[in-house]
């Protein structure tokens, strides 16, 4: 029985597996993926859950405290007997106190008003971070993504020049045959083979190190099985780069996270900046407290005698709990006056900070509007290249096919004939990284238009 149970186990789950290693993954589920599992991503969620933890904290300061005290004590030897009023000798003494007190903030010069404030822009400004970590690990993958489909069309191109090497060698082994060329020939075809094979392993080496730096990004224990959805990716020569920098820099301003994130922290700077100078006013503050005890010498008065005085009897637990209840609330009022001179160093270093946050939010607009530029730039002059590239791939290939005709008989040395397929592999080449380059430039600025990244459109 337990072998039959197995052997299903094993046709139900190897199946799945099977299933799970023939994924080919989008781009779209990738990001999600690197997302939902990237460490320094929920590193930052920790953050943010402090921050938010902060900000409660801060709001919880507006309540009164509360504390209580118990105790339970011995003494041997001299007492006071608080009946009586006597002092007793040799006398071992068991007594309890209890006690509840608190205090309230009534004014201390808006310094909690002012963090709760402070808290609460520290929490936009993480979730901001939170945002912008998650952006760059999206384009990080995005990159990553592009780079795989690259090295594959890289890969794909010198397979094809090395199948044309091959077929060329085969007819060359049949010109030596029949004496046509001579055997020199041949051996330099070969020769050109081998430097082919060994360019094409060099290129799939490539291929598995992008593969593995994707995986990597997305946190997967292994890349064996990971493939990726091949998009038919097209760009038009006639595209035209919609928008200026200027224009797309204003709608990064709005909406990318950075930016709001380094305007938090300003803010919350200035409130913090206001906590500082809370410290010079004076506070107010209600203090209050309840308080009771018990000792077992202390005695009730049941009555006084005429010829001998009081009458004492036993006092219950209970009975001096009752009685014994003290309460109680109190003002205070506190003035600075001289405290080290650390209000006023805490006053000057909080101007600091604020003036450290303005030149980081000025240096936070002008890397963008530079990242802006730069993305543009580039998306600008791989455009251009494109476009001359493809040019440049018709003619080699116009020129490599007159070349193998004149090379077939024997018109031109296989010197010739490798340059010109050499030729035609670098400009390939330069086309494929032409074209994933503008592509990757023109989804970067799509993005800070906050348009999400898709290779679909």
């Amino acid at each position: 029985m337990k072998k039959f149970l197995v052997l299903i186990i094993t046709c139900i789950i190897l199946p799945y597996e099977g299933t799970i290693g023939q994924h080919s993954w989008s781009l779209e589920e990738c990001i999600k993926y690197a997302v939902d599992n990237n460490i320094q991503i929920r590193q930052q969620i920790i953050q943010t859950r402090y921050q938010k933890n902060a900000l409660e904290l801060s709001k919880l300061k507006l309540l009164p405290t509360l504390n209580g005290q118990a105790s339970h004590n011995y003494s041997f030897g001299r007492a006071l007997d608080e009946t009586t009023y006597q002092f007793t000798d040799q006398e071992n003494v068991q007594s309890n106190n209890f006690y509840l007190g608190g205090n309230l903030n009534i004014f201390n010069g808006l310094q909690n008003l002012n963090s709760i404030k402070k808290s609460k822009y520290e929490l936009f400004a993480s979730d901001e971070d939170l945002k912008n970590i998650r952006d760059n690990i999206s384009l990080s993958v995005a990159l990553g993504y592009l780079q795989i489909l690259l090295n594959k069309e890289l890969v794909s191109a010198t397979e094809n020049q090395l199948e044309i090497t091959l077929q060329q060698i085969e007819k060359t082994k049949k010109l030596v045959d029949a004496g046509s060329v001579a055997r020199g020939n041949l051996l330099q075809i070969e020769a050109q083979a081998a430097q082919e094979e060994l360019q094409l392993i060099s290129m799939k080496n490539q291929l598995d190190i992008s593969v593995l730096n994707l995986t990597q990004l997305l946190e997967l224990k292994t890349p064996e099985g990971f493939e990726i959805i091949v998009p038919e990716i097209h760009v038009d020569t006639s595209t035209i780069i919609t928008g200026n920098i200027n224009e797309i820099y204003e709608i990064a301003l709005g909406t990318r996270p950075e930016v709001k994130s380094s305007e938090f922290k300003l803010t919350a700077s200035q409130y913090d900046f206001r906590i500082a100078q809370g410290g010079r006013s004076p506070r107010l503050a209600m203090n209050h407290s309840f308080s009771t005890g018990y000792s077992d010498i202390r005695k009730r008065i049941l009555g006084i005698d005429p010829v001998t005085g009081p009458v004492y009897g036993t006092y219950t637990f209970a009975d001096q709990i009752n009685d014994n209840i003290n309460y109680g609330i109190g003002f205070s009022l506190s003035l600075p006056i001289l405290n080290n001179w650390q209000i006023n160093k805490n006053i000057s270093n909080s101007k600091l900070v604020i003036e450290n946050n303005e030149f980081a939010l000025e240096g936070t607009k002008k890397q963008l509007y530079k990242n802006i530029q730069q993305a543009y730039a580039d998306a600008v002059a791989a455009l251009k290249k494109y476009n001359a590239s493809l040019k440049a791939v018709a003619s080699m290939e116009e020129s490599l096919r007159y070349t193998e005709q004149k090379f077939n008989v024997g018109m031109v040395t296989p010197v010739d004939y490798n340059a010109a397929k050499t030729q035609l592999l670098n400009a390939q080449s330069d086309m494929s990284q032409a074209k994933y380059e503008f592509i990757f430039k023109t989804k970067v600025l799509d993005f800070y238009k906050g348009i999400p990244l898709n290779l679909n459109e």
